[in-house]
């Protein structure tokens, strides 16, 4: 193993996080950051775009397809029970090459939970794939022993030891399968669930690992939004693929069990050339001339995207936001465009009755080129009846005050540079950091108690969606002045561009525990950007 290439566990056992060690925080400049442009395709963007090696479909040749809803194994008085299998499987993404992924019922994405506010659900997740797995509820409150720590690893089937990853506060809690219990005291909102495996999670979930989990309640049932085939989950991410049709990833060890990591180009983040929606590249969708709700997730592992309708409606606003990461809004936010980083949730309200039917709408993406500038079409039939409306009045958010937080904390996201003063043969390692810190399971970086409200003073360098296990926040500030346009209601991860400074006031409550909170390029989360909070 090259220095330049050091592992993450590696260096900690070197000890370059105790005394005997140093590590040198620095700003994009000093690490090549500012360089990073010189390597885009795409623009407003943190990342490497990975070239595809087979030709790429035409946009907008196949229909949409809707993740299938899983149906309980079984119900009782205040639970219901799934079953998951973590498998392998060749699936057709693009048009005439077969490509295996990873998934969840050996789907991409995988099925779609929905459950209820108040109502219990325990999934239980069996492992079929040659790695250790863990699962998020994503934008879920749940304790700390089924939140998917990414320390916390279901062995697949037949395994009953770690092998080869054997090392820095690993922990087995499956032998082949583990049951997650979600009890669901929260109200309605968009969520998902998908891998989280300590240094692995970006190729995991770049490979498949991803899917909805939407949760209901009586108050969003009360309200007259679209519903039933009007309300439609878009899952949008961007992969690359071979010359074979097999995903394309930049793994240091592409079978995830040794070193964790992408090649040094793309430590940055990986980002695809072929946009998928719900696992279809550039899909078109026929729609009537009504309201549609769309609930929009990023899953890509480093893209943003800044959406638009183009051509947008003749009057008015092009989206109406209803929801954010964890619920409702109070009041309708209206949009002429819209962007979402990685993890981010977006509930919107598209009104198709500006259109006249026969017209085709493309959704697009201002922060890509080319391709990756085009996400998917809408093609407009006749009229349909019209029963939703869109209320003044969504949902009562408790709206959280400076004066509220007790404690204050600040955190830094940024590029360092890793030295051990004891081996000096070995060459400085690059990595993300927290306050110059890489990733230490051990150690404790925001002690809290439990239902405390806290301001939490970020810092970034470059794009950084940042993302807190178990705490809700509302965003206070952003760049020493107000929310931006993207920022309203409860979120549990925020958008952060180069040079950022946002407050955001986090409650935490719910659970005592361990819990993580990193930024959502994966492959800076794999590259050790994020800490721990024990809530007590």
């Amino acid at each position: 193993m090259s220095g330049a290439r050091l592992s993450r566990r590696r260096f900690m056992k070197m000890g370059a996080i105790g005394a005997g060690g140093l590590l040198l925080a620095c700003c994009g400049t000093c690490c090549g950051v500012a360089r990073l442009a010189d390597r885009f395709f795409d623009v407003g963007l943190t990342g490497t775009r990975l070239q595809s090696r087979i030709p790429l479909p035409r946009e907008f040749e196949n229909p949409l397809p809707i993740p299938p809803v899983l149906r309980p194994v079984r119900r009782d008085s205040d639970t219901d029970y799934y079953r998951v299998v973590q498998m392998p499987a060749s699936v057709e993404i693009l048009p005439g090459s077969r490509t295996e992924i990873w998934g969840y019922n050996g789907m991409f994405p995988g099925p779609t939970i929905r459950a209820t506010s108040g109502r219990k659900v325990v999934v239980t997740h069996q492992n079929r794939l040659p790695i250790p797995t863990v699962v998020h509820l994503h934008g879920g409150k749940t304790p700390p022993e089924h939140d998917g720590y990414p320390t916390d690893l279901v062995l697949p089937s037949g395994q009953s030891h770690i092998h080869q990853l054997e090392g820095h506060s690993l922990r087995v809690i499956g032998h082949g399968e583990y049951s997650y219990e979600y009890p669901n005291q929260q109200p309605a909102a968009t969520l998902w669930y998908h891998d989280h495996r300590m240094d692995f999670t970006g190729p995991q979930v770049y490979r498949g690992l991803a899917g909805f989990y939407l949760l209901t309640d009586d108050q969003e049932r009360s309200l007259p939004l679209p519903s039933e085939d009007r309300d439609i989950p878009l899952m949008i991410c961007d992969r690359s693929f071979d010359e074979d049709g097999s995903l394309m990833y930049p793994s240091v060890d592409p079978s995830l069990m040794g070193q964790p990591g992408v090649v040094n180009e793309y430590m940055d983040g990986v980002l695809g050339d072929v946009i998928l929606v719900n696992g279809v590249p550039w899909p078109y969708m026929n729609v009537s001339r009504v309201r549609y709700r769309f609930r929009v997730l990023n899953a890509s592992n480093a893209r943003r995207y800044r959406l638009v309708l183009d051509p947008p409606p003749p009057e008015g606003y092009s989206f109406t936001q209803i929801g954010s990461d964890v619920g409702l809004l109070e009041s309708p936010v209206r949009l002429h465009k819209l962007e979402i980083a990685p993890a981010e949730r977006y509930d919107l309200i598209v009104d198709f009755s500006a259109y006249q039917s026969g017209d085709v709408i493309t959704l697009r993406n201002e922060l890509g080129n080319g391709k990756t500038a085009l996400v998917m079409q809408f093609r407009v039939s006749g009229k349909a009846d019209e029963y939703s409306q869109i209320p003044s009045r969504l949902s009562e958010i408790e709206r959280l005050a400076a004066s509220d937080a007790l404690v204050r904390r600040r955190f830094v996201f940024a590029r360092g540079v890793a030295r051990n003063s004891s081996h000096t043969s070995v060459a400085p390692v690059a990595m993300w950091t927290i306050n110059g810190q890489p990733f230490d399971p051990m150690r404790i970086d925001a002690d809290v108690e439990l239902g405390a409200t806290e301001i939490w003073r970020i810092t970034t360098n470059v794009h950084h969606p940042v993302h807190l296990h178990l705490a809700h926040f509302q965003v206070l500030s952003r760049n020493g002045g107000p929310p931006g346009p993207y920022d309203a209601g409860w979120k549990d991860t925020v958008d952060m561009g180069q040079g950022d400074t946002v407050e955001i006031l986090a409650r935490f409550d719910g659970y005592k525990g361990k819990y993580v909170f990193h930024c959502h390029n994966l492959e800076h989360e794999d590259m050790a950007m994020m800490g721990n909070i024990r809530v007590s």
